[in-house]
């Protein structure tokens, strides 16, 4: 059983002008269908064809680094498009308490997912986490992954150029921004931290 590119959850033009549909047309059309086709063709005739892209993640890391920088890449780009929204909705009540009680408060938390994405060196991602029920601000390099790791991850945001660069240029900053403002997916986020475990890539 081969893995499939996941449909975006909302129309390619649904996060513009953060996200224009043209950047969307390019990063999942192309980059994250990429990731897909090259894990599919590293795993065909193997045990790794019907589990889990989870589990492909897991067996790969430190193993097969060719293997685990596609099957991470492409478990981070679906949890990616689900970590943003056409409009922000808000936090549920329990994830607005942890936020306080770990940033200060929402605004303070967009503040620092900002300064950690800008200050962030070179490619990667910056996760919202939670772990025994504390809040905190992860990064990964270039196509590293906390999906197998002891921590949940609630949302996360792209810091590759290939993510912003259509729409904002050199401008990191801008497109974070316009994410963090806007377009970050709460209810989903909300939705990882009531269910305890991580987010899992559709079959």
């Amino acid at each position: 059983m081969a893995f499939t590119l996941i449909d975006l959850p909302y129309p390619d033009t649904a996060l513009a002008p953060a996200v224009s549909a043209e950047t969307l047309s390019f990063h999942h059309g192309k980059h994250h269908q990429a990731y897909i086709d090259k894990m599919n063709a590293a795993i065909d005739g193997t045990d790794h064809a019907n589990g889990s892209l989870e589990a492909v993640v897991s067996a790969a890391r430190g193993t097969n680094q060719g293997l685990f920088n596609n099957a991470a890449q492409s478990w981070n780009h679906g949890f990616y498009w689900h970590s943003m929204a056409a409009s922000e909705t808000a936090p549920s009540a329990d994830l607005k308490a942890k936020i306080d009680a770990a940033f200060g408060s929402v605004d303070e938390l967009k503040a620092q997912l900002k300064a950690r994405g800008a200050g962030h060196f070179a490619s990667g991602w910056v996760w919202l986490a939670e772990k025994d029920g504390t809040l905190s601000i992860e990064e990964t390099h270039d196509g590293d992954t906390i999906a197998d790791s002891d921590f949940n991850p609630l949302l996360v945001i792209d810091v590759w150029e290939h993510a912003y660069y259509i729409d904002h240029q050199n401008k990191r900053p801008a497109y974070l921004d316009a994410v963090v403002d806007a377009k970050l997916n709460w209810a989903f986020a909300s939705e990882n931290l009531a269910r305890g475990s991580a987010w899992t890539y559709p079959a």
